[in-house]
């Protein structure tokens, strides 16, 4: 073998040692969530005036794995976050190091505050919404299957959106992208959004603006912050030819 095929292996062993570790860390995460799901099932439906039913006995399964699989996610965010920069870290220079690495906490908090976002603001507004429409016409009953995979379609999204402006900076600071990338896809960044908003909230125009809104004004920061990191990306790179130029 020649240099460059050892090396592809040993970036394929070091790439199969961090999905295995991201792995593992979900399904921890997962029995942690299945351990505590009464717990958060109880807290769920705290604020509901009827009592959730179940057609069978595979929907309660369906419930705990739900669950389990939020928590997972959330835990697993930080986890899959580091395992990500210790691959690409050999790559980085010392200053990147440091500044990607300070990254993977925001990652965890802006990924919990999309979730409330979508749970606290988005959720009981389409929920009240929906309910208000039917009226007097049906009796108002729900089965836990539904009511938990409306919740986790109407806030998981928002806690991966909410991600938007942390992995803008993290990929400028790469080099992946610019800001002025960014600016220059902003008209089909917002088609997309718009759509998402549309098929995430319900079919009036208040609630599309109430999602559509918080979801432009999170790509507008991903372009500002993108452009701090690239101003001092371009002026440390700046520094560092001053510096070896010397």
């Amino acid at each position: 073998m020649n240099d460059k095929e050892l090396n592809l292996i040993d970036h394929l062993d070091e790439l199969r040692k961090r999905i295995i570790l991201s792995v593992a860390a979900f399904l921890v995460f997962f029995i942690v969530g299945f351990i505590y799901v009464k717990d958060i099932y109880e807290w769920f439906v705290r604020d509901l005036d009827v009592k959730l039913v179940v057609l069978g006995p595979s929907d309660i399964i369906w419930i705990y794995f739900m669950i389990g699989t939020i928590i997972a996610i959330a835990g697993t965010i930080p986890v899959l976050a580091l395992q990500i920069w210790l691959f690409v870290k050999p790559a980085l220079k010392p200053n990147e190091r440091k500044i990607s690495l300070s990254y993977i906490p925001a990652l965890f908090i802006l990924f919990i505050v999309g979730l409330c976002f979508g749970y606290f603001v988005i959720f009981p507004t389409i929920m009240n919404f929906l309910v208000e429409l039917s009226g007097d016409m049906v009796v108002t009953n729900f089965t836990a299957d539904k009511y938990f995979r409306f919740i986790m379609n109407t806030t998981l999204p928002f806690g991966f959106l909410f991600e938007l402006p942390v992995v803008a900076m993290f990929l400028t600071s790469l080099g992946i992208i610019n800001p002025y990338v960014l600016q220059k896809v902003r008209k089909y960044a917002y088609f997309v959004l718009v759509v998402i908003a549309v098929v995430i909230s319900p079919p009036d125009i208040m609630s599309d603006v109430l999602v559509t809104i918080p979801l432009l004004f999170l790509y507008e920061i991903s372009i500002n912050l993108s452009k701090i990191v690239y101003k001092r990306k371009l002026k440390k790179e700046q520094e560092w030819e001053v510096e070896f130029s010397e």
